[in-house]
């Protein structure tokens, strides 16, 4: 008999699980993670407002928000922030960048969301959310996480590309290569089987070979 180590569960949410359950006040009134179901999500996290890198974020965010909502998509922001000081930073972005934030921030002074969704690092932060993102699908189902640091702002059209495959590689089973954009070839399943194996250079796919096959959309 030998000893076993246990396995570790990872804390905070989880991919392809249910995303936490929120009911917190925003910009925008008070918003559940039911408010969103039949629709995709994006909540990304900022550590303070009134702060460079996060502003710049936001603008980035707000450039594209027609392009999200095309794509049947809600943005949610989120900081540990008061609900007047996230008023003010709005409104400070008009007025100095010319910019209309359009979507709602949460006000998380109890950190309870920040909490569920694993957005504090103590190694960056106790009291701040480093700059996390999050996409739930229209079933309440976490799909992806991305975590940046403090320093240094995240692509918002990566994110915006992120979300586009996701959704392409649901509507057509399949996966998606390096960097991939529509109009793009897709990665086809790879076969289960040494018979399905054998048949797949048959099947009209670009095929490299056996366990890698793409096809335009």
């Amino acid at each position: 008999m030998t000893d076993q180590t246990p396995i570790t569960r990872p804390t905070g949410p989880r991919l392809n699980e249910p995303a936490p359950a929120f009911d917190a006040p925003t910009t925008h009134g008070q918003k559940t993670l039911d408010d969103y179901k039949g629709q995709w999500l994006v909540l990304f996290s900022h550590p303070a407002d009134f702060t460079p890198v996060c502003t710049t974020e936001f603008i980035g965010f707000a450039k594209r928000q027609d392009d999200f909502a095309a794509a049947n998509t809600a943005l949610l922001g989120l900081s540990i922030d008061s609900h007047y000081s996230h008023i003010a930073w709005v409104l400070n972005i008009k007025e100095k960048f010319g910019t209309q934030i359009g979507f709602p921030i949460i006000a998380d002074l109890n950190m309870a969301v920040a909490q569920a969704y694993g957005m504090i690092q103590p190694g960056a932060s106790d009291t701040a959310a480093v700059r996390a993102t999050f996409i739930i699908d229209p079933e309440g189902v976490l799909r992806a996480m991305v975590y940046y640091p403090m320093n240094a702002g995240r692509s918002v059209d990566e994110i915006y590309r992120l979300l586009i495959a996701l959704q392409t590689a649901d509507e057509n089973a399949c996966s998606m290569p390096e960097n991939w954009k529509p109009g793009d070839p897709v990665i086809v399943p790879t076969p289960k089987t040494p018979e399905e194996a054998e048949a797949r250079k048959g099947e009209g796919y670009e095929t490299v070979d056996w366990y890698f096959s793409t096809r335009q959309l």
